[in-house]
This record gives structure tokens, C-alpha cells and sequence, in this order.
């Protein structure tokens, strides 16, 4: 190893909070959805440096992709801000039931619901029943996603193109459509984005393609619904240790996933959850229509 890559490889950690990996052992997950109760080391999902303040009490919230990764992180996170969280799943249920439990931990309550995202009538059937069981909906968090990497264009599938878009897109237009009647002045949407809507990646086409079209969503919506007082914003993240990252890629990428960052290491889910506070809150109030980079460093000018 040469000493250029010794300095590379020598991140720094912060001296008083949590230690975060900086290389992972090699794993694979043979399907998508990924599980976190399989993940080596499991994704850290709260910091314990983090200090509520009350900031979402009362409100409540529905969250896709709520069961692990990112989503379980905002999950806990906004229980622990004092909201009721609603999750919606696809079929992790293990990792769902987990989560549940971490959120019914800070005293709030919390909702299961398993199903795909794609199909309009559950994404209806998740907000009515939110609905009837506590009579209100104040945060929309659009967070489901799926990847499938392809070396080329003409490998992609219309299969695949299609699943990608029906959950990545159409679920979040389908589920923020059932959602609109409820929202009130004050509400608030936040979509999950991704540094690869900004730079790209030649692997992942038709993601990148989606999560692009999530930030032009996010801009359009936001303009759509200002006059109602209902703020849309996104957070693009960079490279993050979520089950997706080894139910997507090969084993020996995945041990060294998120170094080529300016940081030197991927994200943790922790660290995108207060991003999403911030949306959820009255702290970005005068907040519409933008779109918070959490990606280790990376300029994207976005």
C-alpha cells in the first residue's frame, strides 16, 4: 500500500460520538428487499448523541420503506420527536415488526402496513386506514425504493424499467395522491432523492432516472401546493449502509462501499434521520421546494 492510499484510508472519526465502519466484510443478499437482520454490521439507525426536543409532538406521520434502512431511522427518530408513526413495507416483516417496537419504545404509536407501494388501492387502504385510527395525517415521507444494476443500457429490461419506475415513482405520485385531502396548512412532504439524480451512475440507469424525476416532483409539488401552506422538500443522500446495498451489488463491493466519498466512508442511517426532522418541523418553515445533500462531501451544485 502506498502511503497516498495509507492517507485515504485513514478517516477521521469524530472524538465524542458514535464510531462508524469504514469497510465492511463481503456479503450478499439474494433478494430485494434486503433484510436488515442479515446485514454484517447492521446499519446504526440512532445516534446516541441525538437529543430530542419535542419538535414533531402530536403530528403524525407516514413513512414507506419505514421497516429498515433510512426509513427506520426517520421512524425512530420522529418518535422520538413525539410523533405516531405509520409504517409501509413490502414483506420484511421481521424488520418491520423490530422497528415497531423501537418506535412504541418512546411512548408513541405505531402502525404496520404490508404491501407494494405500486399498487394504488393499498396505497389508499394505508392512508385511509391511517385515518380512521387517528383521525389526521401532518408528515408524508416518500422513502420506498429499488435498484437493480446493469452494466448497459440494453440490458435493462422492460420488465425491470417498469418495476423500478412503478415503485420508485408511481408509488410516491399514488401514495402523495391519497394523502393530499388530509394534509393541512403546516403539513409536510419530504422525498427520499439521491445523489445519483445529480451526477448519475453508470450502473444504475434507470434509478438514477427515477430519483431525478423525484427531485422535478419535488419542485413541481411544491409549487402546486404553496398556496395551501403545505411544504415539499427532498433529501438526497449519498452512499448509505441500508439492506439495499447488499441485496444489490456483489459481495466484494460491498467492502468497500461509500470509501470513494470526500469523507472517506458511507453514511449511516442516523445521520440522514434529523435532515428529515428539520423538513418535518416548523424549523424550515420558509422551506419549499428543495432538496438537502447528505453524500460525505460531494459538491453536487444542485
Amino acid at each position: 500500500m502506498t502511503k497516498q492510499n495509507q492517507q485515504q484510508k485513514a478517516v477521521p472519526q469524530p472524538p465524542n460520538g458514535p464510531q462508524r465502519p469504514t469497510s465492511f466484510p463481503a456479503q450478499k443478499q439474494e433478494r430485494q428487499p434486503g433484510l436488515e437482520t442479515a446485514m454484517n454490521p447492521k446499519p446504526q439507525f440512532i445516534s446516541p448523541v441525538y437529543l430530542p426536543a419535542g419538535k414533531l409532538k402530536g403530528k403524525v406521520a407516514i413513512i414507506t420503506g419505514g421497516d429498515s434502512g433510512i426509513g427506520r431511522a426517520i421512524a425512530i427518530t420522529f418518535a422520538k420527536e413525539g410523533a405516531d408513526v405509520a409504517i409501509i413495507y413490502l414483506n420484511e416483516h421481521e424488520d418491520a415488526k423490530e422497528t415497531e417496537r423501537m418506535v412504541t419504545e418512546e411512548g408513541v404509536r405505531c402502525l404496520l402496513f404490508a404491501g407494494d407501494i405500486g399498487d394504488p388501492a393499498f396505497c389508499q387502504k394505508c392512508v385511509a386506514d391511517t385515518i380512521a385510527k387517528w383521525s389526521k395525517l401532518d408528515i408524508l415521507v416518500n422513502n420506498a425504493a429499488e435498484q437493480h444494476p446493469q452494466d448497459k443500457l440494453e440490458q435493462i429490461t422492460p420488465q425491470q424499467l417498469e418495476r423500478t419506475f412503478k415503485t420508485n415513482v408511481f408509488g410516491m405520485f399514488f401514495l402523495t395522491q391519497a394523502a393530499m385531502p388530509h394534509l393541512q396548512t403546516g403539513a409536510s412532504i419530504i422525498n427520499t432523492a439521491s445523489i445519483t439524480a445529480y451526477r448519475g451512475s453508470p450502473t444504475l440507469l434507470d434509478y438514477s432516472a427515477t430519483k431525478g424525476a423525484i427531485v422535478s416532483f419535488t419542485r413541481a409539488l411544491s409549487a402546486n401546493v404553496n398556496s395551501q401552506g403545505i411544504r415539499v422538500n427532498a433529501v438526497a443522500p449519498g452512499p448509505v449502509w441500508t439492506p439495499l446495498i447488499p441485496s444489490t451489488f456483489d459481495a466484494q463491493a460491498v467492502t468497500t462501499f461509500g470509501s470513494d466519498t470526500p469523507l472517506g466512508r458511507c453514511g449511516q442511517p442516523e445521520e440522514m434521520a434529523p435532515a428529515y426532522v428539520y423538513l418535518a418541523s416548523s424549523d424550515s418553515s420558509y422551506m419549499s421546494g428543495q432538496v438537502l445533500h447528505i453524500n460525505g462531501g460531494e459538491i453536487v451544485n444542485g
